[in-house]
């Protein structure tokens, strides 16, 4: 049976008076894409930062292979990516030297920060415009170029928040295979997005959170069952009225 790489539990999140995560549990094991949906301000975006180690938990647990993330944050870093819905490269750099950039920052050893930039390239995609500067490419090279940067390292555990956010439809898929392809090597993904037919593809369980506590989990197939819905989107619809 795989492994936990992920194990959260009463996982509570306050900003002032303001409840945004309840008490909210999971696991994510290794080779698995494990998908948290729901309605806008649900709390999807505020459990990701807080396993990313961005935000403090006000309660509760988050451990990343063994390590308590929020005894041992530093430590828990060095072993997960985390890309946000937000994020952009450095426009002034070329994708080739964003990579390298990125590669320097995590591995000392000349052999380590090679792979980890062959990998990159390869993650990208983007074959010659890797020389470039980011700030000329499309919005779906750039969304690749930070996949790549992302899963480069090796994560045991990816965080991706909204990964193909403004792609195209065949930008959109390509990326999605990146996700499962990368999770079928051994590593744990950890991921939201509003794009319910997205969820259904790439995930092999999903968490419906509403109102800072997650009400459902199971797989695609499971949940649309349970609810007797034919679609996620129908599912999605059901918990968040």
């Amino acid at each position: 049976m795989p492994q936990a790489v992920l194990e959260v539990r009463g996982l509570t999140k306050a900003y002032g008076q303001i409840e945004a995560l309840k008490g909210i549990d999971f696991e994510v094991a290794e080779g698995e894409v494990f998908a948290l949906i729901g309605p806008n301000g649900a709390g999807k975006t505020t459990a990701l930062r807080v396993v990313a180690t961005i935000l403090r938990a006000s309660a509760g647990s988050v451990s990343v292979e063994g390590i308590d993330a929020l005894k041992e944050p530093d430590r828990v870093r060095e072993i997960i990516s985390y890309l946000p819905e937000e994020a952009g490269t450095y426009k002034s750099m070329t994708g080739e030297t964003y990579l390298k950039f990125v590669a320097n920052l995590f591995y000392a050893d000349p052999e380590k920060r090679s792979a980890a930039l062959e990998r990159g390239r390869v993650i990208a995609g983007l074959d010659e415009r890797l020389g470039d500067k980011s700030g000329s490419y499309s919005k779906g090279m750039a969304r690749k170029l930070l996949l790549a940067r992302t899963i480069m390292t090796e994560p045991r555990l990816a965080i991706l928040d909204e990964p193909t956010s403004g792609l195209d439809v065949l930008n959109a898929l390509e990326v999605r295979d990146i996700v499962k392809r990368y999770a079928k090597g051994g590593a744990a993904v950890l991921l939201s997005s509003h794009n319910m037919l997205e969820i259904e593809y790439v995930s092999d369980r999903v968490a419906l959170i509403h109102e800072g506590r997650i009400v459902d989990t199971g797989s695609p197939a499971e949940l649309k069952l349970k609810h007797g819905a034919d679609t996620l989107e129908d599912v999605f619809a059901a918990v968040a009225s």
